[in-house]
């Protein structure tokens, strides 16, 4: 894997998140004269489900004005630790036991626990007082909830991966006063995925797969589809360029898991795999390998031409957002040009 690079100075073209139809969006509120910087506020809008688990989505309109420069922030959201902490602050609380080694540095020292990613400690986090709480994704339905405690946004998915990266790293870098910093982490992102997307190119056409339980589970671009899912299983093709080896991989899958045959079968130049059982904690590093490791799998192209390349799980399956997941990302990806 190739080696993490510091953050760098570089112009970077936004795209504009208020363009995002149907997506979340942040822009300054209006400043009360003489207001002071501790006061001033960012006005944060984001479209939110608001039917039942078992109803249909009924998506209407939320507008929290989020404070600057929060001095306790709770992250449900693990790209939103990332961010935070690639940004120079601190979550203050957290689900811990869901925070990957490697975003470690981005909790403060004394950070509490605040439940899991599906159920909150209401308890223990309006002891604790936050002065702004993140959910998305898999604890998007704690909103209710947690908006009694304190201001509650929805960072998750929306749009594409970029687009929801950049509208969030954007965001959290106006929330904490590191505008600048936001800018230069998102041009060193955007030169390292160019960097990423030459790599593949030269690499030829390619299958991503998820390993879990012995089975493996095509993954296929996303067609824009919003939700975590789609970005999760479109994301070696829609920001990396994978050529698939499959033209229509839904459809030739029916949605079901492939046999080790259906590799052969279609015989991708590279096969990029994501352990499930590894980001979930059900197996130890190394479970895929083993698993793929059969005489079926060795007549395929990929590896014969040593081009079986496994992915950081956790980066992968539970996180696949912020700055350093992202940069995770892109080093798994450079993995084909060593």
């Amino acid at each position: 894997m190739s080696s993490r690079r510091p953050l760098a100075a570089a112009s970077f073209v936004l795209i504009s998140a208020l363009a995002l139809a149907g997506c979340s969006t942040a822009e300054s509120a209006p400043a009360a004269e003489e207001e002071s910087s501790e006061a001033s506020t960012v006005t944060y809008s984001w479209e939110r489900n608001t039917a039942g688990e078992d109803e249909e989505p009924v998506y209407e309109t939320e507008t929290v004005e989020v404070p600057k420069d929060p001095k306790r922030i709770v992250a449900f959201e693990m790209a939103t630790v990332d961010t935070i902490g690639a940004l120079g602050g601190e979550v203050a609380g957290a689900p811990l036991d869901s925070v990957p080694e490697y975003l470690q540095d981005s909790l403060a020292d004394d950070a509490f626990n605040a439940g899991t990613l599906f159920e909150a400690d209401l308890i223990e986090i309006e002891a604790q007082q936050p002065d702004l709480i993140v959910i998305g994704g898999r604890s998007s339905g704690l909103y209710e909830d947690l908006s009694q405690i304190a201001p509650t946004i929805d960072l998750g998915i929306a749009g594409s991966y970029l687009e929801t990266l950049e509208r969030n790293v954007m965001f959290l870098g106006e929330v904490l006063g590191a505008e600048d910093e936001a800018t230069e982490a998102l041009a060193e992102l955007e030169t390292g995925i160019d960097e990423a997307k030459a790599a593949t190119e030269e690499a030829g056409n390619g299958l991503a797969v998820i390993v879990s339980g012995g089975e493996l589970s095509a993954m296929a671009p996303s067609d824009a589809e919003g939700g975590s899912a789609n970005v999760r299983g479109g994301l070696l093709y829609d920001v990396f360029g994978v050529e698939p080896v499959v033209e229509d991989v839904a459809s030739a899958t029916h949605g079901e898991p492939i046999s080790f045959e259906f590799l052969l079968e279609h015989d991708p130049d590279t096969l990029w795999i994501v352990d499930r059982d590894v980001a979930t904690g059900e197996a130890e590093a190394g479970a895929a390998a083993q698993v793929l490791d059969n005489d079926i799998v060795k007549q395929t192209t990929a590896s014969k031409n040593d081009a079986i390349v496994y992915l950081d799980p956790v980066a992968w399956y539970i996180v696949y957002g912020g700055i350093e997941t992202t940069q995770l990302l892109i080093d798994d990806v450079m993995q084909i040009a060593e």
